[in-house]
């Protein structure tokens, strides 16, 4: 007897108009999206669109917003790889449902509204707290270096821009007396009132070059003079006050030392250590539920430091879930005396160490420094040893998601506002996936 098979018609018509509650299993992470994101109150996007007298019908927000965070949750960052996922993919096109945006929009978009998805990161957060899986008991607080999207091959060191603007100047120079020249004779030959030529293709690359490093060089200095401020320095001062042998400062105000650097692709992105080597970064911070491992607060910066993030994160934490946890674990890049009062202050256990893990504390005097003096305390105590074993296993594995199951190793924009809103939104997809998992 002949094998049967079952039927295969691939230019079959549809009879029926199919549904889309059909095309992907009943609990697929696409459905969770659609249902969570339609649970959020997403007024702010639709408030940008209101008497504006368009003619055209723009793609409706909550489409958008759909696509965005399953485009997040699965790995799929690029605008271009989205708008061609919603036509390749089955899940993209459920949540599409006929709409197939180009890449430009879904551009514009993400970018016109990163303050109303970082928004959406805090209802998210309250929502998985009403659900009872964020229990704010025990937090953690963590940061990771993200690369940021420029070259570190495009930074260039002060130093280095000083002695390339020198040499541009005289490159420029010897090109306009070459050119001078030129004009000369050819006004003896041709006359005076001859058209002017454009300047020569070099001449001009050399002035956008040194147009690029004289700005790159007023930044540093802009950067280095509010750093000099904040020490309490000032434009005139010349040596250090107090000082009876008169020694000077090492450098004038406002000027940066010759190994200071900046990028010319994404200035405000920084040279940090990442792994074995350096890269262009940003530091991009997080809180995490001990119990669920949700995020429940974002921060970033490009300092490399952590210790100047600890209130604002612990502040995040307040405004997102109008509620502080009662106990927060953090490595010694957050320590800070002011921190350790403020939150005694408010009631708040801090466990944060106060050197490297592993190696011999240094003693510290608790007439100048109490309340790290009360922190070693804690630390040494049973109970404090028990629960800051905990504070590797809450934020780091949460990184180690974003970065090898998303795929999330490098930012899409540029800039320190743009890119902070895109990790509001990797931390919103990465929220919605995780509680996802939790509750299938």
């Amino acid at each position: 007897m002949p094998t049967s098979f079952l039927p295969y018609e691939p230019k079959q018509d549809f009879l029926l108009p199919p549904s889309l509650s059909e095309w992907l299993p009943e609990n697929h992470l696409a459905y969770f999206v659609s249902e969570i994101i339609d649970r959020l109150d997403l007024q702010r996007f639709y408030a940008r669109y209101e008497g504006d007298g368009r003619r055209n019908q723009p793609f409706d927000p909550v489409m958008l917003v759909k696509v965005l965070v399953y485009g997040y949750a699965t790995g799929v960052f690029s605008s271009r790889k989205i708008a061609r996922k919603l036509f390749e993919d089955v899940a993209f096109r459920m949540l599409g449902a006929g709409n197939f945006p180009s890449h430009r929009t879904i551009c514009d978009f993400r970018l016109r509204h990163l303050p109303e998805l970082k928004e959406l990161f805090a209802q998210v957060g309250r929502l998985a707290r009403e659900l009872g899986l964020v229990k704010l008991g025990t937090i953690a607080l963590d940061g990771t270096k993200v690369k940021a999207n420029a070259s570190k091959h495009k930074a260039m060191s002060y130093g280095r821009m000083k002695e390339q603007e020198q040499k541009l100047k005289q490159e420029i120079e010897a090109l306009l007396e070459r050119a001078r020249s030129t004009d000369a004779q050819e006004d003896a030959r041709l006359g005076v009132n001859q058209a002017e030529e454009e300047l020569p293709a070099e001449l001009r690359r050399r002035e956008e070059r040194l147009a690029k490093i004289a700005a790159a060089k007023a930044r540093l200095e802009a950067r280095q003079a509010e750093a000099d401020r904040e020490r309490g320095r000032h434009p005139d001062d010349e040596q250090r006050p107090g000082d009876g042998a008169g020694r000077p400062f090492k450098h004038p105000f406002g000027v940066p030392d010759d190994k200071a650097q900046d990028n010319f692709t994404d200035p405000q992105s920084r040279i940090m250590k990442m792994g074995g080597s350096f890269e262009q970064c940003y530091n991009a911070q997080a809180a995490v539920d001990g119990e669920s491992q949700l995020i429940i607060a974002n921060g970033f910066t490009n300092n490399a430091a952590d210790n100047g993030e600890f209130l604002p994160m612990i502040e995040a934490v307040k405004d997102n879930l109008e509620e502080l946890p009662k106990r927060v674990l953090a490595d010694s890049g957050y320590r800070s005396e002011q921190a350790f009062a403020v939150l005694e202050q408010k009631g708040v256990e801090a466990l944060v160490a106060l050197g490297r893990e592993g190696k011999n504390r240094m003693s510290i005097d608790p007439e100048h420094y109490p309340a790290s003096a009360r922190m070693a305390e804690r630390l040494a105590s049973p109970g404090g040893q028990k629960h800051y074993r905990r504070r590797k296993v809450i934020p780091e594995p949460v990184f180690g998601w974003v970065k090898h199951i998303l795929g999330f190793r490098q930012f899409s924009l540029r800039g320190l506002t743009k890119v902070k809103g895109e990790w509001s939104l990797v931390c919103l997809a990465m929220n919605v996936r995780h509680m996802w998992a939790l509750q299938t």
